[in-house]
C-alpha cells in the first residue's frame, strides 16, 4: 500500500492531468459507467462532529474503485487541528484490495479546480484572454490554476470579500505562476466594476445572494458556479442564467438535489427544467452540443461527484506507482 501526501502528489501529478482524469471520468459518469451510492453522514455530537463517507466505482477500460472520507469538526481549531480533514482510499479494482491512502484535502481542490477547468476548455471561447475570479478561499488557487491551463489568459482580475485577502492572493499567484504564465493578476473591490469586459468569470464562494451583476455580463461570456452546494446558497445571478444559451452541469442528480442557484430559480419559476442542455459528460461525448457560436453565453455548474475523486485519485497511484513516489507501507 502506498501513501501519497500533498506535497508528493504536486511533484508529478500537473493540473492539465487532472484536467484530463475528470474530462475522462464526466464521460464515463454520463455513459452510465459510474456507480455512486449517496454519501453517507454520521453525526458524532458528543464532539460536535460529523463524519461523511462518498464511496465510487467507475467502470470502462481502466476501472476506478475508492472511498473519500471527510469529517467536520469545527472545535478542531482549538487543538490546533484541521476543522475538516479529508482521507482519500483507493482500491484495486480487480481484487478488492486497498492499494493507496491520498491526502483528500488536496485531492478535492485538484479536482474541483480540473472540473471546472474541464468546463471552461469546452465551453470558453478559444480566445478569451481575461477572466474574473470571486472568492480566494481554500479551493481559489486551483480554481484560477485551472482557467490559467486551458486558456491563455493576459489578465485575471481577482475578487473577495476582503480586499486585503485579494491583494495577498494575487501575490501568491504571481509567485506561484509568473514561471510558467505571462498572466497579469489584479485586485479588484467590486467585481461588477470589470463584469462587463471579462470573457470567463469563475465565483466559489458559499455566498447566499448573488456575488455579481447578471445584467452587466457581455456576449460570448463563460461562467462558472463552483461555490453553492447547498440549497440555502445561491453565488450566480438569476439574470445570467435566463439569457444563457447553454446551462450545463457536472451531474444532473448532483445539482437538481444540492445547488441553491439552480434550485432556487427552478422553485421560482424564473427558469424551467427545459431550459437546462445537459450534463458536460454528454457535452464530451457529443450527445449534446456546447458553445455553438462565439456570441453564445454559456453556464456550468458543479456541485461535485465521487466519480470524479475515485478517477483522478486512481490515475495518480498508477503514475506514482510507476515512478516509485511516496511511502510504501
Amino acid at each position: 500500500m502506498r501513501y501519497l501526501s500533498a506535497n508528493d502528489i504536486k511533484t508529478f501529478f500537473s493540473m492539465r492531468n487532472a484536467i484530463d482524469a475528470d474530462t475522462e471520468a464526466l464521460s464515463l459518469y454520463s455513459s452510465g459507467r459510474a456507480d455512486i451510492p449517496l454519501r453517507t453522514n454520521i453525526n458524532i455530537p458528543e464532539y460536535n462532529g460529523q463524519s461523511l463517507y462518498m464511496p465510487g466505482y467507475v467502470s470502462g477500460a481502466d476501472p476506478s474503485l475508492g472511498v473519500k472520507i471527510v469529517s467536520v469538526y469545527p472545535d478542531n481549531i482549538d487543538k490546533k487541528l484541521p476543522s475538516v480533514p479529508a482521507t482519500m482510499i483507493t482500491l484495486d479494482a480487480q481484487t478488492g484490495i486497498v492499494n493507496a491512502i491520498l491526502d483528500g484535502t488536496y485531492l478535492t481542490q485538484l479536482r474541483t479546480g480540473a472540473v471546472q477547468g474541464a468546463a471552461t476548455e469546452l465551453l470558453s471561447n478559444e480566445n478569451s484572454k481575461t477572466a474574473l475570479l470571486i472568492g480566494t478561499g481554500g479551493q481559489g488557487m486551483a480554481q484560477l490554476e485551472a482557467m490559467l491551463t486551458v486558456r491563455n489568459l493576459d489578465k485575471v482580475f481577482v475578487s473577495d470579500l476582503d480586499m486585503d485577502r485579494a491583494k495577498k492572493f494575487c501575490e501568491t499567484a504571481t509567485l506561484n505562476f509568473s514561471e510558467v504564465f505571462s498572466t497579469i493578476f489584479e485586485p479588484v473591490a467590486n467585481p461588477n466594476s470589470v463584469v462587463s469586459e471579462v470573457d470567463i468569470i469563475t465565483s466559489v464562494t458559499t455566498s447566499k445572494r448573488p456575488t455579481f451583476d447578471g445584467t452587466l455580463v457581455k456576449q460570448g461570456v463563460h461562467v462558472n458556479g463552483v461555490g453553492a452546494y447547498t440549497p440555502e446558497m445561491c453565488e450566480i445571478p438569476v439574470e445570467l442564467l435566463k439569457q444563457a444559451n447553454h446551462i450545463v452541469f457536472d451531474t444532473m442528480d448532483g445539482v437538481l438535489s444540492e445547488a441553491g442557484d439552480i434550485i432556487q430559480p427552478l422553485k421560482r419559476g424564473d427558469i424551467s427544467k427545459q431550459e437546462i442542455s445537459g450534463e458536460l459528460g454528454q457535452v464530451i461525448n457529443q450527445n449534446i452540443a456546447g458553445r455553438s457560436s462565439e456570441k453564445d453565453i454559456t453556464f456550468f455548474k458543479t456541485v461535485g461527484t465521487a466519480a470524479l475523486d475515485v478517477v483522478v485519485a486512481d490515475r495518480i497511484v498508477k503514475k506514482a506507482e510507476e515512478m516509485k513516489i511516496g511511502m510504501e507501507l
